[in-house]
């Protein structure tokens, strides 16, 4: 039996918010607890705020490498403004920077040929500044696996994908570059630049 925490519970909130929060919780806990609970039950007290304290390094760990919102929103919103060829050299820098070799696809329905540790991923980002996102490309990027060898495929896109195209990628397997995701992508070649 895997154990999954509830969605609303205060300790997966804490753990999609900033680390930050979890330790002013953490604090303020055993602040309280140190002013409020009678003195032989103190120090029990202020053990209640470990779990805090846990979640805060644990969200630090997660959120490291991770842009805050609003360079997340700058990010996305300088890629909006790129055109093709500024953005494919972006991709390629950050792709580069992660360890990948990255190649040009001369295949319609893919953009990038991503090579890693034996690995192929097929990357479908053309499409990245469209209002609207439908099942289409991501079917031919799917379909164009067979032929490059590849073991995943990726698209990549500013605006969110439509409920159908959103449940074939959750179906195929193709992991969906866009929000936080993207932007953590974008900000990589920026962290390496001396």
């Amino acid at each position: 039996m895997k154990f999954k925490m509830a969605e609303n519970s205060l300790f997966a909130i804490l753990l999609r918010s900033r680390w930050w929060v979890s330790f002013t919780v953490g604090a303020g806990w055993a602040l309280l607890a140190a002013a409020l609970v009678p003195q032989p039950y103190k120090m029990v007290a202020i053990l209640g705020s470990l779990p805090f304290w846990a979640l805060g390094f644990v969200a630090f760990a997660r959120q490291y490498d991770q842009p805050s919102p609003a360079q997340q929103r700058a990010l996305l919103e300088s890629a909006a403004q790129q055109n093709w060829n500024e953005f494919a050299q972006h991709l390629e820098r950050a792709w580069a920077t992660e360890g990948y070799s990255v190649a040009r696809s001369k295949d319609a329905a893919a953009d990038f040929v991503l090579q890693r540790n034996g690995k192929t991923t097929l990357v479908l980002a053309k499409r990245w500044k469209a209002g609207t996102h439908g099942v289409e490309p991501l079917r031919a990027l799917h379909q164009a696996m067979p032929a490059h060898n590849a073991q995943e495929c990726a698209y990549v896109c500013i605006a969110p994908l439509q409920d159908t195209a959103q449940r074939f990628a959750d179906a195929q397997h193709i992991a969906i570059l866009q929000g936080l995701t993207l932007a953590t992508l974008l900000q990589k070649p920026l962290m390496a630049q001396p």
